[in-house]
């Protein structure tokens, strides 16, 4: 069996901002050389994530609305009892569970096997600081 680890590096300079990765993935499947197997892509962080949906700019703004509207960043200890740590982003750690940690991918025939408009995406959520993703390939 065949297998490739790899990861990336992001240094986001927002709090919250979504890069397509997709292109980084499919290089790390060619240079596998997988033909069928399995891609696994997660966040190495608890205040990121990795998701799949469409590289559309105007669904991505509304992303960052309703994630803002259902967890609010609010540093103060008074609304997340997180805060009160000495961290100042509780509303990460609930946007990354909304938005989930890691997408598995089906390679068939040497390619990411994807659906229509289907991109992998990374995340950032507590941004301004390096974070990792692991691509983890495995496969004949």
């Amino acid at each position: 069996m065949k297998h490739l680890r790899k990861t990336l590096t992001f240094h986001v300079p927002h709090r919250m901002d979504f890069v397509n990765i997709t292109r980084e993935v499919e290089e790390a499947v060619r240079e596998s050389g997988v033909r069928e197997g399995l891609c696994l892509v997660n966040a190495m962080h608890i205040t990121a994530s990795v998701f799949i949906n469409d590289d559309e700019p105007g669904l991505h703004e509304d992303y960052k609305r309703w994630l803002e509207e259902l967890a609010p960043h609010d540093p103060s200890p008074t609304r997340y009892k997180h805060n009160r740590t000495g961290e100042d982003n509780a509303d990460a750690h609930h946007k990354r569970q909304i938005m989930g940690r890691e997408v598995v991918v089906a390679i068939t025939a040497g390619k990411l096997d994807f659906g229509p408009w289907e991109r992998i995406f990374y995340g950032e959520f507590d941004g301004r600081r390096s974070k990792r993703v692991l691509i983890k390939i495995i496969g004949e």
